[in-house]
């Protein structure tokens, strides 16, 4: 279970380096914003069961799915345009060099790594995060498809253009910014506030003061050091063929 080693370690850290004034227990399951109404919510029931953070990671990313997809009808009826995003479209995976990171999202993507991933997709991805550069395009697209799209940080979800597929190189947040889907801040803050529990915080106290905290742990996915994934790739792999 190494995953469980991050997800300490990532608690650990977040707890050391940030100071929080306030009451640091940890909100209950039924304090986390309901999923009723929300669209595309993944499920892996035996593993929310015995994850207690894995439900509301599921959660918060039905809240951005639900969101985006809101943003993206409002802005086609908007400015009468079509998004020009699609299946197989790997773009902005190839030429984004800020792709941003959370640490709840880092514990998402070693499970779903090590565990849901298949042996041959794992052994792809082990030799692209070892030869990963933050030049490279992202270590996790393999064959213009993102391996870990179920569990794809909040930023690439939010990451949409309309009208045009992206130009080979072209980043169209500076190009033709008009283009680039602006998420909704309602939904964006409802997604913080539904991962609070991951750092214990309280969401009843101070929901902002909460919310800028946890903005202040993003990482970039380009240039974190993923040796430790590789590592538990090679281990998990030599286990299986004991």
């Amino acid at each position: 279970m190494f995953f469980l080693e991050v997800y300490g370690m990532v608690r650990s850290v977040f707890r050391k380096v940030m100071f929080w004034q306030g009451d640091n227990n940890a909100v209950k399951r039924s304090q986390s914003p309901g999923t009723r109404g929300l669209s595309r919510r993944l499920h892996f029931p035996q593993d929310e069961k015995r994850l207690p953070w894995l439900p509301m990671l599921l959660d918060a990313y039905a809240v951005s799915d639900t969101g985006i997809n809101v943003a993206i009808r409002d802005e086609e009826k908007r400015r009468k345009v079509r998004l020009a995003c699609g299946k197989g479209c790997g773009s902005c995976c190839v030429h984004q060099r800020d792709i941003p990171l959370y640490p709840h999202e880092l514990v998402g993507i070693y499970w779903y790594v090590t565990e849901k991933l298949s042996p041959n997709v794992r052994d792809v991805l082990k030799r692209q995060l070892a030869a990963h550069t933050p030049d490279s395009p992202c270590p996790f697209l393999i064959d213009g498809s993102c391996s870990i799209h179920p569990l794809r940080p909040l930023g690439c979800r939010q990451f949409n253009v309309f009208t045009t597929p992206c130009a080979q190189g072209e980043d169209p947040y500076h190009t033709r910014r008009k283009d680039v889907l602006t998420p909704i801040q309602d939904y964006t803050d409802r997604v913080f506030a539904t991962v609070l529990p991951f750092y214990d915080l309280n969401k009843e106290s101070e929901t902002g003061k909460a919310i800028r905290l946890l903005r202040s742990q993003i990482m970039n996915l380009q240039t974190f050091d993923w040796n430790k994934l590789v590592a538990i790739i090679e281990n998990s792999s030599g286990n299986n063929s004991e």
